[in-house]
């Protein structure tokens, strides 16, 4: 199969996956099935924080904490902002947030 080939998803709408989708998409799984990435997720989830800030709540060092960071912004889970010399981390986008949020309600249920 070619990366161009398509495959319907399973709910019947409209919408098509190519196999590089279906690669991003199990990248994005994998990255919330570790549990320090998601621990950081979940801290990211209340603001925008920097490295020493989030190393200091996970009780991590600073460079562990800044390798799972290189990870989640190469799957474009998290972002980050520079004010002046520092670096302030923050989840990419709402969606990152959304997808937290239905996992922690599915846990629950």
């Amino acid at each position: 199969m070619t990366d161009d080939s398509k495959v319907k998803t399973r709910d019947g709408d409209a919408s098509e996956l190519s196999l590089d989708d279906f690669a991003r998409l199990a990248d994005l799984y994998k990255n919330f099935s570790d549990p320090t990435r998601l621990r950081i997720i979940i801290e990211l989830a209340s603001g925008a924080l920097c490295v020493q800030k989030i190393a200091e709540r996970l009780g991590m060092s600073q460079s562990a904490i800044s390798h799972q960071l290189r990870v989640l912004r190469g799957s474009r889970l998290v972002r980050y902002e520079k004010e002046g010399k520092n670096v302030r981390y923050a989840l990419d986008d709402e969606h990152v947030e959304d997808i937290l949020k239905v996992g922690v309600e599915h846990v629950k249920h």
